[in-house]
């Protein structure tokens, strides 16, 4: 069977969030994080190696938070786990002055591109995807595909939405399994009509509440062994951001993946797959959203999806 990586963005700062840094607030029976939730899921559905991103800053809140238990727990499961740091110097240029913001999960994900060979899945770490989705993901990068064949979880955009304020969704158009386009759309808020209709607008147009979106949990496909052929598009992409985008916008241009891989299926450089959960999806974007999300791991071990003690199960 093929290696397979997942490969954890935890850098992120959560702006929206508030102070606390939001993938290491405590969200299980026994403060569990939802990076907890899907290590569990991702060694349950056979992933080989696990890459977590993070910033310098939060290495040592995370190691006492979480780092030691995960590890602890991947060497049992033999499973690999490394990390990669994102920094904002790591850039083809100069920092323009001021900026503090990151430069989206693009670079996230280039933080990490030495230390992949093979077929590899990204995911959030402040989401929690439903353990369908690692092991449909997983079912995927097994197969044979070609070198930009991607996929992707698709969830309904009216379960990814927030009672607390607006989202940023990757929203697509599908022709049955395939995805024709990749729409990054941002602010999108949850509506309700006079007679009681929920629905979805952004920048004041409506949007189908049954629409799919990607929630950050992509495929690429590789050959065993080798550097995905998606990680050396994306280096070239990057550059071509940095020196455009960013010029336009110094301190707040960035880069996520949505948008690169909208930008190749528009040239036709790859195929993606969306590959359709009927898990629920749920996440933290607003301080508000933390109450749900811990009563939706409460629901899940009372239903018996998760052991009380987590990694008790594998």
């Amino acid at each position: 069977m093929k290696e397979t990586t997942l490969l954890i963005m935890a850098a992120g700062m959560g702006s929206r969030f508030g102070e606390e840094i939001k993938q290491l607030e405590p969200m299980g029976l026994h403060d569990e994080l939802i990076i907890d939730y899907s290590i569990h899921d991702a060694i349950k559905a056979d992933f080989s190696r696990i890459i977590i991103v993070l910033r310098k800053e939060i290495e040592a809140d995370f190691h006492e938070r979480i780092g030691r238990r995960i590890e602890a727990v991947c060497r049992e499961q033999g499973v690999e786990l490394v990390y990669a740091f994102q920094d904002l110097h790591d850039v083809p240029g100069v920092v323009p002055e001021g900026r503090t913001k990151p430069w989206g999960t693009s670079q996230a994900v280039l933080a990490a591109g030495v230390l992949i060979k093979g077929p590899f899945a990204v995911i959030n770490a402040d989401d929690y995807y439903g353990r369908e989705a690692y092991a449909m993901m997983h079912d995927w990068l097994i197969q044979e595909h070609g070198k930009t064949d991607i996929s992707m979880i698709g969830y309904v955009l009216g379960n990814t939405l927030s009672d607390s304020g607006s989202v940023n969704r990757g929203i697509c158009r599908v022709d049955g399994n395939r995805v024709t386009e990749v729409v990054e759309t941002v602010n999108i808020i949850k509506t309700v009509s006079a007679d009681g209709t929920l629905g979805a607008e952004a920048g004041g147009e409506a949007i189908e509440l049954d629409s799919i979106v990607s929630m950050n949990f992509w495929g690429f496909a590789a050959n065993e062994g080798c550097t995905p052929r998606y990680l050396e598009l994306l280096e070239e992409e990057f550059g071509v951001f940095f020196n455009t985008k960013v010029r336009e916008n110094p301190l707040k241009a960035e880069y996520p993946i949505p948008v690169h891989v909208g930008k190749m299926l528009g040239e036709g450089k790859c195929s993606l797959t969306v590959l359709r959960t009927h898990d629920q999806w749920f996440g933290v974007t607003y301080k508000e959203d933390k109450d749900a999300v811990v009563e939706n791991f409460r629901r899940l071990i009372a239903d018996g999806v998760y052991a009380e003690e987590l990694y008790s199960d594998l």
